[in-house]
């Protein structure tokens, strides 16, 4: 056993506590299959959401994490239900009214509105295997058109019908009286109007593998559950899907959490035992409501990809999976600064501490070093107070502050500096209010400029910060932080911003004296409406 299998034992990183019951698991003998089986599942009646790549990103944390303690294969399946009718129209979707007439058929049957593939269910399955090619996820694609109509789920099926009675009492347990009277785990996709039907069995020949039920029209109908003509109602197919693939962990969102029991007992009436569950918390958008494929609502992960890089999206997904997010554009540059911390702090960390960074997970133990010798929330600032229109007018400055620096040496930094000019423009410039200063900041601003145009201390961040803390505490800022909101208010139309010694230092003391000389005479502010 190795060093960092030893040490792995006990860390608190939550893919290596996810990782270790698994081992548990499987500490006897390798499961039948020969490979412990990672699933995610994906329902694709909208778009995919940056909640789906989440799922799929801290899935293969946990993979990974078992990866390094164990020497049993694994294998990622990410399954597709894509033969579940389409219950509503997607608001996010061209021309929606076009698509009623598809209501209630199988997503793979439905013409695809952005007129790019087969099926809005084909157009769906690309964006989000897109997406996790993207971000070089290892994963076996498999959609449930496919797996139902291949007969690769038919012994399952098969198995459903014979033991219907007892998934039934399962289900009916759990459902109000009303719907139980209507109620089947079998959907038949009718052979009339091809839609999946939501109708009681008249009757289900376990043996011969028959549905009895009545059609739209009235008819009494009886076909086979195999081949794709039925498909489960969406709770027996979870449990119904681990028995068939023989899943061993399946992570998924909190308002699944209350349907586990469901799951675990018809997986077991089915044959199989019952997967590992790791539930996380929600994505909620900026208004705190649960982000929804079919609202559009929240941050895909495009638009993360368009101010950010796709390892600082990976970092926010392993931070506290258990506690509630809200995924809108203001968490990006917190993110992109957090990310780089980490790495830069992960060289001098012990094992241990490296166990428990989250970088770690990030790159599955191959962990780069960080470039960023400028924050990204000071490259906002400085495309903020520069009126940069590019990252190259950013350089400039970058050079002044790190000599050494160049979009050659430091990728990081250039990818980020561009990241930064986009951002600033979308969401900070439209969004930003200058004030004027109060007579006491007035005061002090005056001091800090005149005492900047007589410095001849070191021009590091260090020591200027040390300046502009001493300018605060000489006019009675009392907290000092006051100082700190109302140079940002005033200089930057923000509550808050960088380190301002920092500012100074990347900007320049004579740039630094002449913003403020602007925001005494009034000239930041915006003009009036």
């Amino acid at each position: 056993m190795t060093n960092l299998q030893e040490i792995a034992k006990t860390s608190k990183a939550w893919p290596f506590e996810e990782a270790r019951k698994l081992v548990k698991r499987y500490k006897n003998k390798a499961p039948k299959t020969g490979s412990v089986i990672f699933e995610t599942g994906y329902g694709p009646s909208g778009l995919p959401h940056i909640g789906t790549f989440g799922e799929v990103a801290r899935t293969t944390m946990v993979r990974n994490a078992f990866e390094q303690i164990s020497d049993i294969p694994t294998r990622l399946i990410c399954f597709s239900d894509d033969l579940d009718g389409m219950r509503k129209i997607p608001d996010n979707v061209p021309n929606p009214t076009a698509l009623e007439q598809y209501l209630q058929k199988p997503l793979t049957s439905v013409p695809d509105p952005f007129g790019t593939h087969d099926s809005f269910g084909d157009h769906n399955n690309a964006i989000l295997r897109r997406f996790l090619d993207t971000f070089g996820f290892q994963y076996e694609f498999y959609s449930a058109t496919e797996f139902y109509k291949s007969g690769q789920f038919d012994e399952i099926l098969l198995s459903a019908a014979r033991n219907y009675d007892a998934i039934m009492e399962v289900m009916l347990a759990s459902l109000r009286e009303e719907r139980r009277e209507t109620y089947s785990c079998f959907l038949p996709i009718s052979p009339k109007s091809g839609k999946v039907l939501y109708v009681p069995m008249k009757n289900v020949d376990g043996e011969k593998g028959l549905i009895t039920y009545l059609d739209e029209d009235g008819d009494e109908t009886t076909q086979s559950v195999l081949g794709g003509s039925v498909k489960l109602q969406w709770k027996p197919d979870f449990g119904a899907r681990w028995a068939a693939l023989g899943v061993d962990f399946e992570m998924y969102g909190k308002d699944h959490s209350t349907n586990t029991p469901i799951y675990d007992k018809i997986c077991k009436i089915l044959g199989s035992p019952a997967p590992e569950h790791f539930t996380y918390e929600l994505f909620l958008d900026d208004k705190g409501e649960k982000i929804s494929k079919s609202k559009g609502n929240g941050l895909s992960i495009d638009e993360w990809l368009t101010y950010a890089s796709a390892e600082s999206l990976s970092y926010f997904m392993y931070l506290k999976p258990k506690t509630a997010k809200r995924m809108h554009f203001d968490v990006i540059p917190r993110a992109v600064d957090e990310y780089h911390q980490q790495l830069r702090a992960f060289t001098d960390q012990d094992l241990t501490q490296q166990l428990n960074n989250p970088v770690f997970h990030i790159h599955n133990a191959k962990v780069p070093k960080s470039d960023m010798v400028i924050s990204f929330s000071m490259l906002l600032n400085l495309a903020s107070v520069s009126s940069a229109v590019d990252k190259d007018g950013l350089w400039g400055f970058i050079k002044r502050y790190a000599p050494e620096a160049s979009p050659e040496n430091n990728p990081q930094l250039d990818q980020a500096a561009g990241f930064a000019v986009k951002y600033f423009k979308d969401f900070v410039m439209p969004t930003r209010e200058f004030r004027s200063p109060s007579e006491k900041e007035t005061a002090a601003l005056i001091d800090l400029s005149k005492r900047l145009e007589a410095w001849t201390g070191s021009h590091d961040a260090e020591s200027l910060q040390t300046l502009v803390f001493s300018v605060g505490k000489d006019h009675n800022f009392d907290p000092l932080r006051d100082w700190f909101k109302g140079i940002y208010e005033v200089l930057f139309g923000a509550s808050q911003g960088p380190r301002f010694g920092g500012f100074i230092a990347l900007y320049g003391i004579e740039g630094t004296i002449s913003l403020i000389e602007k925001a005494l005479k009034g000239e930041l502010q915006k003009p009036p409406k």
